[in-house]
């Protein structure tokens, strides 16, 4: 089955597929959409294998086109429209994606830079949102090399002129077995991207698994997640667990912030929303400074959920006594595809990942690939049908992570007797002071019970004497706040329940954390932001802004 005939049953047709920019659009409106982006890729010449590469926004167009590509037997690549231009090339680049569809005003500015040339582009089509029929078709140039611009708005026009029927739907391809449908690329928060090559049949077990077993999806369900389609997270959370069971997403094109969450809650009703953990974060500290009423209307929301990396104890505490909603933390990853693990509705411990979910295996090994004893960490190991084919072109990093039917995680964890997983960090981000390990999100969810604080990253740093020991990035909770008497009481609350090798030696007061764009910390900026800084310093007065 391909992805078309799975999201597009005839007795659904009626029903709302999408909300959009106060528009509200059917599966037979959506289904029409996407047969007319089938028709414009079929005249552009896009062919079986092919990769096409989505800039756009969260949008029905977004979802349209993408399942077209990938019912048509080409490749799609979404590309985060938040990143940097130059890792938005350097995608391109290493995908040798011929076609681009992109949002208007980007196509100039993707091709502007002639020192960063796109040898493989051939074709971009410029979705314009406020379009006119005065557009004509443009060749722009890049140091000798033209590329085709089309209007996705023409190509769609053109489509719906021609005779009903035109592309029918048994035109799609049944895809075989290990046929490549679309390559996400990883967040990249500690090194260069790299692109996990996924079938449509991962899409439908991820389907089975997490969405059957935790989200239970029910008549009337809208979704709507802050976390963006490009992602592994946001691909199943705003596109196929909702469409493949016949119930509404809610799509944004704007930044997620708070105040635009916000109108989404009031204007949409959401009954399950999907963020990572800075952004509940981000809402509790909005919903503090108003210190009358509320600024976030969840009385519409069943589950919130969590992911991207751990959810401290406290922010899932916190949040369910201020909303009274629970956040189901899990983990999952672009290489799975989505959750492999997860807290239940009615089972949650917060501070853990939950359960492993039916459908997958996990296993914990210590550096020399031994299994680790029973309560003890070890080095995360997954195996479930939705596991990537590999890297694009990365045979050997290919190697080291897919290992027969394991998949290696990078991820840190303990099981504990009643079968909750618990995040002890990167296996890259663990350090060892005084010969032990230490774990900074163990360490960070110790300092996160203090309430003057918003948030915290721990890294490895060196003493005096080039020991090795940890050091906390501490985000105020108000900028106003005494820095002398917060590390105080910081210090307290790590004496009291941290042994002495891992209680931070130094504290540094920012006023923001570098996060990649899926909100996940980047310590090694943090790191490198420490090396820049001479020693001997005081423990609090020294602060990097």
């Amino acid at each position: 089955m391909n992805l078309f005939e799975a999201i597009f049953s005839q007795d659904l047709l009626g029903r709302t597929a999408v909300f959009h920019a106060q528009r509200r659009i059917s599966y037979a409106e959506l289904r029409d959409e996407t047969l007319l982006a089938a028709q414009a890729l079929s005249k552009l010449g896009v062919g079986r294998g092919e990769r096409v590469a989505l800039l756009l926004n969260d949008s029905p167009e977004w979802i349209a086109v993408f399942i077209a590509i990938c019912s048509s037997g080409a490749i799609a690549v979404p590309i985060n429209m938040a990143l940097r231009l130059d890792e938005q090339r350097a995608i391109l680049n290493d995908c040798t994606a011929s076609v681009a569809i992109v949002e208007a005003g980007h196509a100039k500015l993707l091709l502007s830079d002639s020192a960063d040339k796109l040898p493989h582009l051939k074709q971009l089509v410029v979705v314009d949102r406020e379009y006119t029929e005065e557009h004509e078709e443009e060749e722009l140039e890049q140091e000798g090399q033209v590329v085709k611009t089309w209007s996705f708005e023409e190509l769609m026009s053109e489509a719906r002129a021609r005779p009903q029927g035109s592309f029918p739907e048994t035109d799609f391809l049944q895809p075989d077995e290990n046929q490549p449908a679309f390559i996400l690329y990883t967040s990249g928060s500690t090194g260069e991207p790299k692109g996990a090559v996924h079938r449509q049949s991962d899409i439908f077990y991820t389907n089975e698994t997490y969405c059957r077993e935790v989200l239970r999806l029910r008549d009337g369900d809208r979704l709507f997640s802050s976390s963006r389609l490009p992602f592994a997270y946001g691909l199943g959370n705003a596109f196929t667990f909702p469409l493949l069971n016949g119930q509404t997403t809610i799509l944004c094109r704007e930044k997620p912030s708070p105040e635009v969450i916000a109108r989404v809650f009031t204007d949409y009703k959401p009954t399950i929303f999907f963020a990572v953990p800075v952004v509940y974060r981000l809402l509790l500290d909005e919903q503090k400074s108003h210190q009358s009423g509320s600024s976030l209307d969840c009385s519409s929301l069943r589950l919130c959920i969590s992911a991207g990396e751990a959810l401290p104890a406290a922010i899932g505490e916190e949040w369910e006594k201020t909303f009274g909603v629970p956040v189901l933390d899990g983990i999952g990853s672009t290489e799975m595809l989505h959750m492999w693990m997860s807290n239940h509705e009615g089972d949650i411990v917060y501070g853990s990942s939950g359960k492993l979910l039916q459908g997958y295996e996990a296993r914990l090994l210590d550096p020399e690939g031994q299994p680790t004893p029973a309560g003890t960490e070890g080095n995360l190991w997954v195996s479930g049908a939705s596991a990537a084919i590999g890297y694009w072109h990365r045979p050997d990093t290919t190697a080291s992570t897919f290992v027969n039917s394991w998949v290696r995680t990078g991820d840190l964890y303990r099981c504990d007797a009643n079968g909750y997983w618990f995040h002890m960090g990167r296996s890259d981000d663990c350090f060892k002071s005084s010969g032990q390990w230490v774990s900074p999100v163990e360490v960070e969810g110790v300092l996160l019970r203090h309430k003057g604080i918003s948030r915290v990253a721990v890294v490895e740093d060196f003493d005096d004497d080039g020991l090795p020991c940890a050091c906390a990035f501490v985000v105020r909770g108000e900028a106003s706040a005494d820095d002398t008497a917060l590390e105080q009481g910081l210090r307290e609350l790590a004496r009291a329940g941290l042994p002495r090798y891992k209680q931070p030696r130094w504290y540094v007061f920012v006023d923001e954390l570098p996060y990649t764009a899926t909100g996940k910390i980047q310590r090694f900026k943090l790191r490198e932001r420490l090396r820049t800084v001479q020693r001997p310093r005081s423990k609090v007065q020294n602060k990097l802004q």
